[in-house]
């Protein structure tokens, strides 16, 4: 399939999947008159790096996990579930600091809100 019925079948635009075979984690072969030919596979591959992406990970790390992901239950290693480990571990150390920024500016808000003038009696 060409590039455009991968970008329909998928929801994908061109532009990122020529990104996507430029970093690796596509590929195609070439038809006559140099066109991209995308097997039918693609598509589903296009999907799971969205969900990845999605997920807060990176391109080189999708490159990495890709085969793991894609490797028969019997030739796993083990190494997938690392890779998610750390990428998890990454992601809550993410959202700590981010918890603690606004922890702070919480704690700015509250010393620094403005005082309401009480009325005073006539």
């Amino acid at each position: 399939m060409r590039i455009g019925e991968l970008a329909a079948a998928s929801g994908v635009s061109t532009r990122s999947l020529r990104y996507y075979e430029e970093q690796g984690l596509i590929r195609s072969g070439r038809m006559p008159g140099g066109w991209r030919d995308f097997d039918a596979t693609m598509i589903e591959r296009v999907v799971m790096i969205q969900h990845l992406l999605a997920a807060g990970l990176g391109t080189v790390t999708i490159g990495e996990l890709l085969p793991c992901l894609e490797a028969p239950a019997e030739e796993r290693t083990g190494e997938l579930e690392v890779l998610l480990a750390q990428q998890v571990q990454r992601l809550e150390d993410k959202r700590r600091e981010i918890n603690r920024e606004l922890d702070v500016l919480a704690a700015l808000k509250r010393d620094t809100a403005a005082v309401t003038p009480t009325l005073a009696s006539a």
